[in-house]
């Protein structure tokens, strides 16, 4: 009875137990093995040996003809066997091991490339599922640890970082363009590709978005954008999809490589938003792309960020009041740089900002900027930061700034008063109060500036009075000057009004001042008769 016992103990497990030995993927349901990638948070955690695939005996790995030289009635299983092969894992980091392996899956790729681009045969369902399988097989991988990881350094400025490039690019190149072409592709039926390309697919796919190789980065971009357009059912999921990676970004790590990239492709899904706009858009604005001005390493998709926010204000002119306000309560306190970028979104968001909602904000708006014109901080930089590029580069905007080799001249048409800037060398320091006095050079903002001067030009006149009598620069103390002259010729009644009240604190405060020091000598004075 006990031997008996021992053989049943014993017993081999049978083949369905397993993955194919050989690194093989069967065509079947793509979700029947598990699948799955890293995110930030485990770029380290290791995957299984057939989720990965198993390096192939070099026996196993042969040269399989080319479509051209098979029947047309052959291509079928030949694509499925080159797909089978392309599935194999090698160690792209040993440039020297394998070498002749790697060159047969390289050649196998590019041919299942050009098959399926050229549309010479349409694929079969069932070599549809197994291609997918293949890969996510190659691209559903352990990312490689981020550059502050392996120091262990959390400090570490995001810009200062070397871009990793992945080793396995030669491969994983190819097995993108595969998809991508497969997802362009007019001959692929929408119907079948959703059984392979999946949610778990689409959110594995956001996944490596974090990878910090910037060349997988627009490929992912691309691939993403053509299944976001392809496959109208899985607009909403991908929406929310990114809305988490935002969200964990904003309020946890503060650290992903693919921020940059994701936005770039929100530009361009708000740009088709239909009119009225959802509910779900705008609280997309607020509770998303607001919030990301939170951020420190913000400089590396600022650019984006922004082009995102003036599409919602172009889209409902309504809206530029709460991105304003957005602006104020994430504005930085003591980041010059991000003040600097602010200040930069500020000019655009209210070049589309009607009078009416204006005047709602105006009154908090103009106290921050009457702070940034006292500013004294400035950002060291090595290009002039031209208004005139005021949008993402794929919607230029159009400005009135001239750059010239030697000189940055500001200009107003509403009053025809010119301020110009002497610039010494190419390197120069940005002051923030330098950036603000600019907006001055915008005709719409003068324009509404003008219509609300009774109560803007008593919020910022003692500021800009502070700054003619003791700001440090010499170029802000130029560009104030010019300002206050187009102030007085918008209304010199309540400029001169203004100037009579600045004159009275000034006394008051005066007076304040020597009473305090009159005590203070008193008090020194009896501290001395008592010694």
């Amino acid at each position: 009875m006990l031997n008996k016992f021992i053989k049943r103990r014993q017993r081999k497990p049978s083949k369905s137990d397993g993955g194919n030995d050989l690194g093989f993927i069967p065509p079947g349901n793509r979700n029947s093995g598990a699948v799955s990638t890293s995110n930030h948070a485990s770029r380290t955690t290791p995957l299984s040996v057939a989720n990965y695939g198993v390096p192939p005996p070099s026996a196993i790995v042969e040269t399989l003809p080319m479509f051209r030289d098979v029947p047309a009635s052959e291509r079928q299983t030949l694509f499925l066997r080159k797909v089978q092969l392309s599935c194999f894992q090698f160690d792209m980091s040993d440039a020297l091991k394998m070498m002749r392996e790697k060159e047969i899956k390289r050649q196998s790729l590019v041919e299942l490339v050009d098959f399926v681009q050229s549309g010479s045969g349409k694929i079969t369902e069932t070599n549809q599922e197994g291609m997918i399988k293949m890969i996510s097989k190659n691209i559903f991988r352990c990312l490689a640890p981020a550059s502050h990881e392996n120091t262990g350094s959390q400090n570490m400025d995001p810009e200062e970082e070397e871009p990793y490039m992945d080793p396995a690019w030669p491969h994983l190149q190819l097995v993108y363009e595969l998809l991508l072409r497969y997802v362009v592709s007019s001959d692929t039926d929408t119907k079948v590709a959703k059984r392979c390309i999946d949610h778990l697919f689409v959110l594995q796919l956001l996944d490596l978005f974090d990878s910090e190789d910037p060349r997988e980065r627009e490929y992912l971009k691309t691939i993403l954008h053509r299944i976001y357009g392809k496959f109208m059912v899985y607009r909403p999921f991908i929406r929310k999809a990114i809305n988490n990676i935002f969200y964990r970004f904003i309020y946890e790590t503060e650290r992903h490589s693919g921020i940059g990239e994701l936005l770039e492709i929100l530009g361009s899904i708000i740009n088709g938003f239909a009119l009225p706009m959802k509910e779900e858009h705008k609280l997309f604005l607020v509770r998303a792309l607001i919030p990301m001005h939170k951020p420190k390493p913000i400089s590396l998709y600022h650019q984006q960020l922004s082009y995102c926010t003036i599409q919602f204000v172009e889209k409902d002119y309504k809206l530029s009041d709460t991105v304003i306000r957005g602006l104020l309560k994430y504005w930085p306190v003591t980041n010059c740089q991000k003040e600097v970028l602010f200040l930069g979104e500020l000019e655009e968001v209210l070049e589309a900002t009607q009078a009416a909602e204006f005047q709602r904000c105006m009154v908090p708006l103009f106290r921050q900027i009457a702070r940034c014109l006292n500013s004294s901080h400035f950002q060291k930089g090595t290009e002039i930061p031209n208004p005139s590029k005021k949008r993402f580069d794929a919607a230029q905007g159009k400005g009135r700034n001239v750059v010239e080799e030697d000189k940055l001249t500001i200009s107003s048409e509403y009053l025809g008063v010119e301020i110009s800037l002497s610039m010494f060398s190419s390197s120069f320091m940005l002051q923030v109060a330098e950036r603000a006095l600019f907006l001055w050079n915008n005709g719409h903002i003068v324009g509404l500036i003008a219509q609300n001067r009774s109560i803007i030009l008593p919020i910022i006149f003692d500021v800009l009075e502070k700054n003619i009598q003791s700001h440090w620069n010499q170029a802000v103390h130029g560009l104030t000057v010019n300002v206050c002259k187009m102030l007085s010729v918008m209304d010199i009644e309540l400029f001169e009004e203004c100037q009579r009240q600045y004159a009275e604190k000034e006394v008051r405060a005066k007076e304040i001042e020597e009473r305090r020091e009159l005590k203070w000598q008193r008090l020194a004075a009896a501290a001395a008769q008592g010694g």
